[in-house]
């Protein structure tokens, strides 16, 4: 995809940080952007970028390592565990025991709160296991909700998340997108996940 201009995402990366608080660490998905346009985000003061895919991670990495810190936001693949573990300071998407055993970087553990068959995660009544198993760092959780196009919707499935971490004793809470980080924000979210937002149009709610 062509994203805007520096300076568009610059002023949109602004509101998006103004609007969520500064505790809150925004996090710029960077699926559909190409290795060449990262220079556009890094212009714009991005410093903190998410990737899906270990392949893609591991290539933009190797250009602009040292312009962001690196997420790992997409599907986990345990055998991709060790290129992660070399270029991400976070992991948001741990759901198995055969990653947990191959990371040496912290990692969030991605809940499937709804159930969905077409979701990653763990199941919340499996949670209390896995973590007491998971021989890496594990510091929160991470969750997607259904998808919807009301952000209101999301609110209950994010006050789930809030309340499964802090009975776990868990910090960390990923959780929100383009379409709902402000919710997302206001029921604890300590890190959002966005991309459409900063490369789109923007319309403030």
């Amino acid at each position: 995809m062509s994203v805007a201009s520096a300076s568009e995402i610059a002023e949109r990366y602004a509101r998006v940080r103004e609007e969520v608080g500064p505790a809150v660490t925004v996090v710029v998905a960077t699926k559909y952007v190409s290795a060449d346009e990262l220079g556009v985000l890094a212009e714009a003061g991005v410093e903190v970028v998410g990737e899906n895919r270990a392949q893609d991670l591991e290539r933009k990495h190797g250009e602009y390592g040292g312009a962001f810190r690196w997420h790992f936001i997409g599907h986990l693949q345990s055998n991709k565990a060790k290129v992660l573990s070399e270029t991400c300071e976070l992991v948001h998407s741990l759901a198995s025991s055969s990653a947990a055993s191959r990371l040496t970087v912290p990692a969030l553990v991605e809940v499937n709160l709804s159930g969905e068959p077409s979701k990653s995660g763990i199941a919340p009544e499996e949670l209390g296991a896995f973590l007491d198993a998971a021989p890496c760092e594990i510091r929160g959780l991470m969750t997607m909700p259904p998808a919807t196009g009301d952000p209101e919707a999301s609110r209950p499935w994010f006050a789930r998340l809030r309340a499964l971490a802090e009975r776990h004793g868990l910090r960390e809470l990923s959780m929100g997108t383009s379409q709902d980080f402000r919710v997302a924000a206001e029921e604890g979210a300590t890190l959002v996940r966005v991309g459409n937002v900063l490369y789109g149009d923007y319309h403030s709610r």
